[in-house]
């Protein structure tokens, strides 16, 4: 009993944000002990390394296609890099957990956003990457790096302000992943859209994750519901994109160049998920310029928070740092073709700050948020109640 119980005092939570519920499962074991000691029955233990004795497989998304349709399962993926795409079709509940290093400790008194220090892409010991742009003829979606959708057709994104055909079918109810920093390093040439995610008729949240491209980094699908909280998302063109509803929470947009808008959102009608409030909520995070941002955007370099995709788009920024790459008038139209903001589209600011919170020079049909009106806009009333596929208990 004395060796277990010393086993479980190495095992302190190990990273800025941390999920009580499995940081006895993500820290890493001494060696020559399996990682999964202490995890669920069923985990599966997937490790890059070839001569890793306890890996059950070196892909995840190997890993991935061996579970059944149904049923709860959890990966816990080794430290290393990854350079997969990961498609998950599955409806059953899904978690992903990055390997954490067990030297580091959690501390409630650290600030969430330290002014003075860049977010890294690296902060954690898992990272999966691709390398895929979009080509002529190609779906946006084909590029992404990780997929959660039902079927390939679920996936698809689509062209113009109305996006692929609707489908009739919901995929995986509970996605989740901790601790894993995403990227599709194609777009470091910003050649052409380059997608990290492609979330679509799923309900996914991400804890302590970041995600890193340049144009359309982010996608949350028509029918989803996303959280990201405690993250980082790094892109140029319309990084933000979606046709659903996502929240950020206490996360870093960071800035690497400027084209289009940081948040590029279509907005749909009432018959497709009526109980949600379609659109993108970014809350008590931080819109700064990227550390690797070219040598243009340093200089000279100034961001639309956003630009409408469609009419009915929506986007609300809430109690969020803003630094001096936001451009004063803070939004933009879609392009030439559609070069006017109806009032159809809802932008709003709440409570912004920093150099670029300043919104005495917004455009004139944005609408400025009093505290009564932006206490309409909390999680709960977003996804119509306290969504079950976010874990509440993910300290950060």
């Amino acid at each position: 009993m004395k060796s277990l119980t010393l086993i479980v005092l190495l095992f302190i939570p190990c990273a800025l944000g941390l999920s009580p519920h499995f940081i006895a499962f993500q820290v890493q074991k001494p060696l020559g002990i399996s990682p999964l000691l202490g995890c669920p029955s069923g985990t599966i233990y997937v490790s890059s390394n070839r001569t890793d004795p306890f890996a059950q497989f070196h892909s995840v998304q190997d890993a991935v296609l061996s579970l059944p349709e149904i049923g709860h399962a959890t990966i816990l993926i080794g430290e290393g890099e990854y350079h997969e795409t990961v498609n998950v079709t599955r409806s059953g509940a899904l978690t992903l957990l990055g390997q954490l290093r067990s030297s580091s400790r959690y501390s409630v008194e650290q600030p969430k956003f330290p002014l003075n220090t860049p977010p890294s892409p690296t902060a954690n010991l898992v990272q999966n990457f691709d390398n895929i742009f979009v080509q002529p003829g190609m779906d946006d979606a084909q590029s992404a790096v990780l997929i959660v959708a039902p079927s390939f057709n679920a996936s698809l994104i689509g062209a113009g302000p109305t996006g692929a055909p609707y489908q009739s079918l919901f995929g995986n109810s509970d996605f989740k992943a901790y601790n894993i920093d995403w990227a599709n390093r194609a777009a470091n040439f910003a050649i052409s859209q380059a997608l990290v995610t492609d979330i679509s008729y799923a309900n996914a949240s991400f804890y302590g994750c970041s995600f890193a491209s340049y144009q359309d980094t982010w996608y949350t699908g028509r029918n989803a519901s996303t959280y990201v909280v405690d993250g980082a998302i790094f892109g140029q063109t319309d990084y933000l994109f979606g046709f659903g509803t996502a929240w950020f929470q206490s996360v870093i947009l960071a800035n690497r160049a400027c084209g289009g808008g940081i948040v590029a959102w279509k907005g749909t009608n009432s018959t497709d998920a009526k109980s949600n409030r379609y659109g993108a909520y970014i809350s008590e995070s931080m819109v700064i310029r990227s550390p690797d941002a070219n040598a243009t955007a340093r200089t000279t370099g100034l961001c639309y928070l956003g630009r409408p995709w469609n009419d009915l788009a929506t986007t609300v920024f809430l109690s969020t740092f803003m630094d001096a790459s936001v451009r004063p008038a803070g939004w933009t139209p879609f392009n030439n073709d559609r070069p006017v903001i109806l009032n159809t589209t809802f932008y709003a600011e709440f409570d912004s700050t920093g150099p670029g919170g300043d919104t005495t020079a917004r455009i004139p049909s944005e609408h400025l948020l009093t505290p009564a009106q932006a206490a309409e806009f909390t999680l709960d009333m977003i996804f119509s109640g306290r969504p079950r596929w976010i874990d509440f208990g993910y300290m950060f």
